[in-house]
């Protein structure tokens, strides 16, 4: 059961991480903050959902802390954009 748990999770880390990756480009992105708070807090929320102890099953709790986490962090990452500089077109190489 641990190991399977175990896999589990790390498969969900590979996926998470290798979709991040794909949202950086070669221009600056003014919601990068926003898709990795995202992506971090759906990791963080079902990680702690998933070891709450209580009356639900550990799938749902998973599940709840994965969508609670994402709101959350987007939020925390739109913060954090809006209070980053706009990123400025120089045109190229100079």
């Amino acid at each position: 059961m641990l190991i399977t748990n175990t896999r589990n999770v790390f498969m969900v880390s590979l996926l998470a991480t290798l979709l991040t990756a794909c949202t950086n480009s070669g221009t600056p992105n003014p919601d990068s903050g926003k898709q990795t708070g995202a992506v971090v807090g759906a990791l963080a929320g079902s990680a702690i959902g998933y070891n709450k102890h209580g009356k639900y099953n550990r799938g749902t709790t998973a599940i709840v802390g994965g969508l609670l986490g994402a709101a959350v962090g987007t939020g925390v990452g739109s913060i954090v954009d809006s209070n980053n500089p706009q990123p400025v077109k120089t045109g190229g190489w100079q």
